[in-house]
């Protein structure tokens, strides 16, 4: 159903796996060394962080929904971490490789009415500053994140809403690559009664006012935008709280930053 013509894939071919531009890791005191010990510590994150704060168990948004609707969603389950195989689709992955996979770690949630179930991922990357820059950058100007043969994979739940959650029911999704540590996160969302007959849709076109999609209707594009927006946030604080404490034992964790990166 989602598959696009073979054309499509001969044409997205060398440009997928070429063309790592030089980015710069921008600091305040231009240090070079502190940039590599921070993006390091910002890859150790997913194993000393614990899951219920990477992952919390239950994740709410105030006007997160359709019309300013407040949206509460609750976790069903979260799969082993573990590296990149057969994680993503094919081109995704290729995309992906330019940045290398340390390691995978994936939750997936329900709303409370169990309407819809989503996925998040966070990708810890083995790349440096430069290379997240320049695949940020690639998302941007070729639109790679609009691209539906480009979307995340589902993890789905055995015993839950999201037990049928697989290829063919993903419907809207959101990837975000970052620069503050070298993370790209993921979210991907579908139907909890498994249909799949659903055009997908870009989870940032589908929040956008006026749109008239099926997904934007149902909030399905809220729900990948929302869920990603708040473990991305804590993800952040994280850093934050880690970069703290390692170049300042007595700093109070309570000020931790709340900012959520830009996006591409």
């Amino acid at each position: 159903m989602r598959l696009v013509a073979p054309v499509a894939c001969l044409v997205l071919g060398a440009g997928l796996l070429g063309g790592a531009a030089a980015g710069s890791w921008l600091t305040d005191d231009g240090d070079d060394a502190s940039a590599l010990a921070a993006y390091e510590e910002g890859r150790s994150l997913w194993r000393e962080v614990p899951v219920d704060e990477l992952f919390p168990p239950e994740l709410t948004g105030e006007n997160a929904g359709p019309g300013g609707a407040d949206r509460r969603w609750i976790r069903l389950g979260v799969a082993p971490d573990s590296g990149c195989r057969d994680a993503f689709d094919p081109l995704l992955a290729e995309v992906l490789a330019t940045v290398g996979c340390h390691r995978l770690v994936r939750a997936t949630y329900a709303d409370e009415t169990q309407t819809s179930v989503t996925t998040v991922g966070l990708l810890f990357t083995s790349g440096e500053a430069a290379d997240m820059t320049a695949l940020r950058e690639r998302f941007r100007t070729e639109g790679l994140a609009e691209r539906s043969d480009l979307m995340p994979r589902a993890h789905a739940v055995p015993g839950t809403a999201a037990r049928d959650f697989g290829d063919e029911q993903r419907v809207t999704w959101t990837v975000r690559v970052l620069t503050g540590v070298p993370v790209v996160v993921y979210a991907v969302t579908g139907f909890a009664d498994g249909r799949t007959d659903t055009e997908p849709q870009p989870a940032p076109q589908a929040v956008l006012e006026g749109q008239e999609t099926t997904v934007a209707l149902s909030g399905l594009g809220h729900d990948a935008d929302g869920v990603a927006d708040r473990v991305q946030s804590g993800l952040l604080r994280a850093a934050d709280s880690t970069v703290e404490e390692s170049t300042d034992p007595g700093a109070d964790a309570a000020a931790d930053s709340d900012a959520v990166e830009e996006t591409p």
